[in-house]
């Protein structure tokens, strides 16, 4: 059975010879390693045995936008984007003014650290929250240019599949506040929040519409649902901020012939019955105890039925524990989540090592995690 295969019948709950097992993030970078960008971590040569490594064995799940990521409301003339250099790291500041208010965001990404970091945050309070809202949606009215996308798509061969990353409209709007105001904004103010949840709604509901009648049958992720899990936001506001909004996103992917899996790190088990609600065909990353609070044998049980697993492998644990160690995390979750009967799961990490130098324990962990899938029957 090929890689592609193999992913393809999980997505479809029809038998496999093994369950198929994906590195995640790393299936995305696998070609960056010669990309010699001073922000590229990949580049560095301890990369180099582990993205070989994930090209030529892993069941490849590959990230690939079809028009780049998703841009937000626009207002060109009272929008400002300044970038600077300061030694190892690059500072991007926004600008935008909104009903006589100057509303600032800022960021900072280090050379050595794959990951951006908001320093300062767009809107600080309810007034801001309201001079944002003055401004006019964006619409979404582009032509789609998928050949990029069909390009790599036929690189991959039968490595892998392709996936297509979306945000939903809580990934939108929760982002524009610092965490503390953001909770705060979406449990005192519902209807502001509402309001700016159906106005980004419009724009991803028209692009996932384009992407999925250009590009259908594919695998799609969608970002956001975390920001309503707990203990941020209680279940009743996941019910309201997330679940119709993911529905109608599924429904559309649906419409094309497409699978969709949501995106949702933490603590989940009292959330899982609106995550049902919305049809999807899978979720991620299913973090383990400690990090969240459901076993793959509780998922598998519970929905397993319906869901394809995606999961559930802790970075940490990959990046530190010894090897023996994992190799029993590895089997639980192998063991649990294929017991008895269910849709099909797919071993994978929670998230990507984000260092410039790869550790050796790393590399040798993501060796273990392939030679058990390899030989588990």
């Amino acid at each position: 059975m090929t890689r592609k295969e193999r992913l393809l019948n999980t997505l479809q709950g029809k038998a496999v010879d093994r369950p198929p097992v994906s590195f995640y993030e790393v299936d995305w970078y696998v070609d960056r390693g010669e990309d010699p960008d001073p922000y590229n971590i990949f580049h560095h040569p301890s990369w180099r045995p582990l993205l070989e490594l994930t090209r030529d064995k892993v069941d490849r799940i590959l990230s690939i936008n079809p028009v780049g990521a998703m841009p937000k409301r626009t207002v060109p003339d009272r929008m400002k984007t300044v970038v600077e250099e300061n030694g190892d790291e690059r500072i991007t500041t926004f600008t935008l003014e909104a009903t006589g208010r100057k509303l600032t965001s800022r960021t900072t990404r280090q050379k050595d650290v794959f990951t951006v970091w908001t320093t300062e945050h767009l809107l600080k309070d309810a007034d801001d929250f309201k001079a944002y809202l003055s401004l006019p949606p964006e619409e979404f009215a582009g032509t789609l240019d998928v050949q990029a996308f069909l390009e790599a798509e036929e690189k991959l061969g039968d490595g892998g599949i392709s996936l297509i990353n979306s945000s939903d409209p809580l990934c939108m709007v929760a982002p524009l506040f610092d965490m503390g105001t953001y909770t705060v904004m979406a449990l005192t103010e519902e209807d502001l929040f509402t309001e700016a949840l159906d106005r980004a709604a419009r724009y991803i509901f028209t692009w996932t519409r384009a992407v999925a009648e250009a590009l259908p049958g594919r695998l799609w992720r969608i970002c956001g649902p975390e920001y309503a899990g707990e203990p941020y936001l209680p279940p009743s506001l996941f019910h309201k901020y997330v679940t119709p909004y993911v529905r109608e996103i599924v429904d559309i992917i649906h419409a094309g012939g497409g699978f969709a899996r949501v995106h949702c790190h933490g603590r989940i088990r009292n959330i899982m019955p609106y995550i049902m609600e919305t049809g999807c065909d899978g979720i991620d990353p299913i973090e383990p105890l400690g990090q969240g609070d459901v076993t793959m044998e509780y998922m598998r049980r519970n929905y397993g039925d319906k869901l394809v697993l995606f999961g559930n492998l802790e970075i940490t644990d990959i990046e530190n524990l010894p090897p023996e160690e994992l190799r029993k995390k590895v089997m639980t979750a192998l063991d649990e989540g294929t017991a008895g009967s269910g849709r099909g799961m797919v071993l994978m990490p929670s998230a990507c090592p984000y260092g410039r130098v790869l550790p050796e324990k790393a590399l040798k962990n993501y060796e273990l995690i392939l030679e058990c899938v390899e030989n588990y029957r």
